[in-house]
C-alpha cells in the first residue's frame, strides 16, 4: 500500500487539501472557498466551524474524484494563516467568531501596549517590529476592554491551527512558527512572555502546550476519522505558518536560499540558523517551520498591483480571456516581453497600500515616474513587473546587511507562472531563479513534508525535501540586462526617498 500524506493549507478566504506520495507527486487535491464576515468598521471575522467544515468538504471532493483511497492517508499536517484567534470556553466551545488576522479593531489597545512596553522591547522579545492592531495580544486586550462578559468565560486562547488540531485530536497544542507573531510569546526562550500575559490578564493555563513545527500530536479521533474518510490510525502533527510552509515546499530550508512569493502580496522568506535582528528594526524575525531555526520574513503589495492594472486598463485582454479562454495575464506577459529591460525609462512604485519592510511607510502611494510620449500600455505592465523585482532586491540588500548571504532564489505563487517575470527578477537581482515542480501548491507540499518527517517516513527535512521537491526550470541572469537594471534600481530607491516628505504632507492634508 502506497504511503500518502495529507497537507492542508488554511488560507484567509479558502482552504486547500492535497494528497501527496513520498516522491512529492500530488495525487489529488480540492479547494473550498469561504466568505469573511465584516460586521462593523475594522472588524473581520469567520465562524470557527467553517474551517473544519471546509476540511471535510475538501475530503468529500477528493473521494468523489476517485483518484486516491483516502484511507491510505497516514499523516496529516498543516500550513496556516497567522494571527487568527479562536476563543473558547472551559468546555472547548467557541465563545464568538474567529477574529481574523486582518481585523484592525484593536488600534487603541496596540497603542496601550506600545506605551506600556515600547516597540523596542517588543522587537527584542517577540521579533515583531512594533505593536499593531492586527497582532493577537492587542486583540485580546480589546476583548478584555470591550467584551468583559466574554472575557470572563474564557478557558482557552487558541490560534487557528491550534483549534483545528484540537478538533481532530482533542489536545490543546500550538507551535512556535505561529506563536511568533502573537506578541505574547518570547522568541528567545520559546515560551510565553510572562509580563505580557500578566498585563493582558491571561493565565498560562488558558494557552496551549508549546510544540515544535512538524511534531506528532496524536492519532485522529475516531469520529473525525469517519468524518474525513481517513484511517483511525492517521497521525495528526503540527504544521507551520503558511509562508514558512511555502518556503519548505520549494526546498528553502537552509541559509543561502531566498524564497519569494508573489500573490496578492509579495512575501519573502530567508531561513537562518540563529536568531538575527535588523539593526534598523524594520525587518521582523520569525521562528521557522524547521525546528530550532528562524526566518526573516516580511511582505508588501505584490501581484495586487498587476491585478489592479489588469482590471482597470486591460479590458481587451479580459474580453479575450472570456471569449477564448486565454489567460489575461499570459497576454499581458506577451506585451511586456516586447518592451526592453528598464521599460525605456518608465519607473513604477507599486505601493497601492503603503510600503512595508525594509522601507516601512504606511503613507506611501503608487507612482509612475518618467512617462513620456514613447510609452505605451505594455511599458506600464513591464514597469510594474520590474518594480516588484526592485523590492525583492531591496529586501535582499537588507538581508545581506544583517550578515545573511543569499546564493539563490526560489519563487512560488502566481508570479512563478510567468517566464517573463521570472527572467526580469533574475536580471534585476543577479541571482538564478529556480522554479519547482509544485510551485503553485507549495504550502500544501510544505505541510506534507513536515508530516512525512513527523511520521518517520524520512530521516530528516533535508532528505524529505530531496525526495519531494524537484526543480523544474531555472532562469539565469543576463548580466547585460543586470547593468541596465542597476541604473533603474538606484533611481527606484532615490524616487522613494524623494517622495517621503510628500507622502507625509499628503497624509496630513488628504482630501
Amino acid at each position: 500500500m502506497e504511503k500518502m500524506i495529507l497537507g492542508i493549507d488554511i488560507g484567509t478566504t479558502s482552504l486547500k487539501a492535497a494528497v501527496f506520495n513520498q516522491q512529492g507527486e500530488q495525487l489529488a487535491a480540492a479547494v473550498v472557498e469561504y466568505t469573511l464576515l465584516t460586521p462593523g468598521p475594522q472588524l473581520v471575522e469567520a465562524p470557527c466551524g467553517v474551517y473544519m467544515e471546509s476540511v471535510a468538504r475538501c475530503m468529500d471532493m477528493i473521494r468523489a474524484k476517485g483518484a486516491v483511497d483516502t484511507k491510505c492517508v497516514q499523516v496529516v499536517s498543516f500550513s496556516v494563516q497567522g494571527e487568527t484567534l479562536c476563543l473558547l470556553d472551559g468546555a472547548g466551545e467557541p465563545l464568538c467568531n474567529a477574529i481574523v488576522w486582518m481585523d484592525n479593531r484593536a488600534g487603541a489597545e496596540a497603542e496601550c501596549l506600545r506605551e506600556r512596553f515600547g516597540d523596542e522591547l517588543c522587537y527584542e522579545v517577540t521579533g515583531q517590529v512594533s505593536f499593531e492592531a492586527c497582532w493577537p495580544a492587542a486583540k485580546l486586550l480589546w476583548v478584555k476592554n470591550h467584551r468583559p462578559e466574554l472575557f470572563a468565560k474564557l478557558g482557552h486562547v487558541l490560534l487557528l491551527e491550534d483549534y483545528v488540531i484540537y478538533q481532530l485530536t482533542g489536545r490543546f497544542v500550538s507551535e512556535c512558527s505561529l506563536l511568533t507573531s502573537t506578541e505574547y510569546w518570547d522568541i528567545r526562550t520559546r515560551a510565553y512572555w510572562p509580563e505580557m500575559l500578566a498585563y493582558l490578564g491571561i493565565p498560562e493555563a488558558w494557552l496551549p502546550q508549546v510544540m515544535e513545527p512538524g511534531e506528532p500530536v496524536g492519532t485522529i479521533l475516531p469520529e473525525m476519522a469517519e468524518r474525513l474518510g481517513v484511517a483511525q490510525s492517521a497521525l495528526i502533527c503540527t504544521g507551520c505558518l503558511d509562508q514558512a510552509a511555502g518556503a519548505i515546499g520549494v526546498g528553502n530550508i537552509r541559509p543561502g536560499i531566498f524564497s519569494e512569493n508573489i500573490g496578492a502580496a509579495l512575501a519573502i522568506c530567508v531561513p537562518t540558523e540563529r536568531l538575527t535582528y535588523d539593526p534598523q528594526r524594520n525587518m521582523p524575525a520569525h521562528y521557522f517551520g524547521r525546528p530550532g531555526t528562524y526566518m526573516m520574513h516580511t511582505f508588501t503589495t505584490g501581484g495586487m498591483c498587476l491585478r489592479w492594472f489588469r482590471d482597470n486598463f486591460c479590458q481587451n485582454e479580459l474580453l479575450l480571456q472570456e471569449a477564448s479562454g486565454l489567460d489575461a495575464y499570459e497576454l499581458m506577459d506577451r506585451e511586456a516581453a516586447r518592451v526592453p529591460p528598464g521599460s525605456d525609462g518608465l519607473l513604477a512604485l507599486p505601493h497601492l497600500q503603503g510600503s512595508m519592510a525594509p522601507d516601512v511607510n504606511l503613507n506611501a502611494k503608487a507612482v509612475f515616474y518618467g512617462a513620456a510620449l514613447r510609452h505605451r500600455r505594455e511599458h506600464f505592465i513591464r514597469s510594474i513587473m520590474e518594480s516588484l523585482g526592485y523590492i525583492i532586491r531591496r529586501n535582499m540588500e537588507a538581508i545581506d546587511s544583517m550578515g545573511l548571504e543569499i546564493q539563490e532564489i526560489r519563487t512560488l505563487g502566481g508570479g512563478a507562472k510567468s517566464d517573463v517575470w521570472n527572467q526580469i527578477k533574475a536580471d534585476i537581482t543577479g541571482k538564478t531563479i529556480h522554479i519547482t515542480r509544485s510551485s503553485q501548491d507549495t504550502a500544501c507540499l510544505g505541510a506534507a513534508i513536515l508530516g512525512g518527517v513527523a511520521a518517520g517516513m524520512f530521516k530528516d527535512m533535508e532528505s524529505a525535501c530531496g525526495e519531494m521537491v524537484k526543480i523544474q526550470k531555472s532562469f539565469v541572469p543576463n548580466m547585460e540586462n543586470h547593468r541596465i537594471y542597476q541604473v533603474q534600481y538606484e533611481k527606484f530607491k532615490r524616487l522613494f526617498a524623494a517622495l517621503e516628505d510628500l507622502y507625509a504632507y499628503d497624509a496630513q492634508n488628504s482630501v
